[in-house]
């Protein structure tokens, strides 16, 4: 008799494929449906390196991996159980896809037995619901699916430009049997290109020529630099033809604040003359949203030359008139960018840099004196100050909620440089109460690294049950600051400037943050006095637990907010 080949299930499947893709963490809560995979993970996937990360949320879950994807430049994974659980993933998908962030999401279905029948979680179209925050979406019935549904989705989330995936399992793949060798899993090698195509030398020549000829050039670097992890091919562009560069909010590290390059992340100060005064702009991996005025006066001027680079032919063009249009990677196309720059004389000074240069050191040093005063309540711009100032040089910093995120972008490289995949916003989608769980998945994909997270009182509130998630895992050096001001202070800004100051529904109550995170098992401290920030990050970074500091500010409208409206773009 022949030897009975050993039999696996979907669940089995499910995390062989996983591991062929590097996973590390899954982050989500438990479902019945999930049970064979579990269990894989119990018996033999923990031995093989992948973990399965409970949440107290799976909104929370979707911002982890979202954050895990963020730090690490690799798809985060996140999962909810069929129906309710999904539905529950959405916010924090949703949040990924507008920022162009490879988060895989896994959801399964029920049974095909009970399709239609009205069964308990069933009868929701997921993947119609996730068809609009999505790139691709992959149904699995079967368990010899399961593979190619994989490599399918692990391409879709990685190639071009980078965004959230769909994948949704039936329980009939799952409780299904196959032997364990009958499919091949495959490494990514196998069935995906790892290599950038090249950008025509023709064109990189034409590009070289627009930019080397004019007189006031400015490099925009999005959030393309980041995902293609170009920083050091921009640095060297920039500093041996000395053209400032301006970052976007997704771009922010991509080029350091030692550099006298760099002029701002914001389109205020030298942004703001740059924006309006440049002739030739290369735009890298820029979509001209709305924190970039989407490319309109009055902050930009249409007969500027615009040299647009993206990885996604749908963005050239799409917010401002172009000169060039080119499909590439950011990192392929710098490099040979850069081969062809290094054909030329070195540029040894620049006027157009010197003037923005000066004006940039202007702009920080009226915003530092502003931001040390000693007034009671805090100012907001005190806090930010006092926070970038204290934080490690590889720190990785979270900015979340509305007008205290505005404050924190106003000053967000006056001190020290941002190391490149370091700030996680979640700027697109501008969505609230990704803090908690970004600071997690900060955490499991740099659990060295001091975190810290920025966030307003209202923001900090939506996803706070996990804060036990941060206990129980025992992370250090996990610092909250919660700029506390009792109010949805972006809705009460635009109540005041634009309404005549008639609030309604931007009060909160006072709320105890120290004591509330104490309970959970956190380290808790409140802070009224300016003086006393410093030496409460302190305690809170020595305090070997999570830490939540509840920062008692004053309700203020930020400068960035003033501006806008001055200009008539609010």
């Amino acid at each position: 008799m022949s030897e009975e080949k050993k039999k696996i299930n979907g669940g089995d499947l499910l995390i062989k494929c996983l591991l062929q893709e590097n996973v590390k963490y899954m982050f989500g809560i438990p479902g019945g449906q999930f049970l064979a995979m579990y269990d894989a993970v119990y018996r033999w996937g923990k031995e093989k390196g992948i973990q399965t990360i409970l949440f107290r949320h799976e909104q929370a879950a979707a911002h982890a991996a979202d954050a895990y994807a963020r730090v690490t430049n690799q798809p985060g994974i996140c999962f909810g159980t069929v129906g309710p659980g999904a539905l529950h993933l959405v916010p924090g998908v949703g949040t990924a896809w507008s920022d162009n962030i490879p988060v895989v999401a896994i959801v399964p279905q029920v049974a095909s037995k009970y399709a239609d029948s009205f069964t308990l979680q069933g009868n929701l179209d997921q993947v119609t619901m996730f068809k609009p925050i999505t790139k691709y979406q992959k149904t699995v019935r079967t368990i010899e699916e399961i593979p190619d549904a994989v490599h399918k989705v692990f391409r879709e989330a990685v190639g071009g430009r980078p965004q959230p995936v769909l994948l949704e399992i039936f329980e009939d793949a799952f409780v299904g049997e196959i032997e364990e060798d009958k499919i091949p899993v495959l490494p990514s090698e196998k069935y995906r290109p790892l290599e950038k195509p090249a950008v025509a030398p023709e064109t990189i020549q034409k590009a070289f020529n627009l930019l080397i000829n004019a007189e006031n050039p400015l490099i925009i670097s999005g959030g393309g630099v980041a995902r293609a992890e170009a920083w050091n091919e921009l640095k060297e562009v920039a500093e041996y033809l000395q053209i400032p560069v301006m970052t976007t909010i997704m771009g922010v590290g991509t080029m350091p604040n030692t550099s006298k390059c760099l002029i701002g992340a914001t389109i205020a100060g030298p942004g703001l003359t740059a924006a309006r005064k440049a002739d030739v702009i290369l735009a890298l991996g820029c979509k001209f949203g709305y924190t970039m005025s989407h490319g309109e006066a009055p902050f930009w001027d249409n007969e500027q030359k615009l040299i647009q680079v993206d990885i996604d032919p749908s963005i050239i063009g799409r917010a401002k008139p172009i000169e060039m249009g080119i499909v590439a990677d950011c990192k392929q196309f710098l490099t040979q960018f850069l081969a062809e720059v290094k054909k030329t004389d070195k540029v040894t000074q620049r006027e157009w840099l010197d003037m923005l240069a000066e004006q940039r050191k202007k702009q920080i040093a009226t915003a530092i004196k502003k931001s040390s005063k000693d007034k009671v309540p805090i100012l907001p711009q005190r806090m930010i100050k006092d926070i970038l100032e204290f934080i490690d040089e590889d720190a990785i910093l979270i900015i979340d909620g509305g007008d205290i995120a505005t404050y924190a972008v106003e000053q967000i490289d006056f001190y020290k440089s941002r190391p490149p995949l370091s700030t996680l916003q979640a700027i697109g989608m501008g969505h609230l109460g990704t803090s908690v769980p970004y600071g997690i998945g900060a955490k499991f994909a740099k659990p060295d690294t001091q975190v810290v997270s920025i966030s307003g009182d209202g923001s900090f509130m939506i996803n706070i049950q996990d804060l036990e998630t941060a206990v129980r895992f025992g992370f250090k050096n996990l610092i909250y600051c919660v700029g506390n001001n009792s109010a949805w202070g972006m809705i009460k800004s635009g109540q005041k400037l634009v309404m005549g100051g008639r609030f309604i529904d931007v009060d909160l109550p006072d709320f105890d943050f120290a004591g509330c995170a104490k309970e959970f098992g956190c380290y808790g401290e409140t802070i009224t006095e300016p003086g006393e920030i410093t030496h409460a990050l302190e305690r809170a970074k020595n305090s070997g637990k999570p830490a939540v500091l509840d920062i008692k500010i004053k309700f203020d409208i930020p400068d960035t907010t003033k501006l806008l409206l001055s200009m008539g773009v609010l």
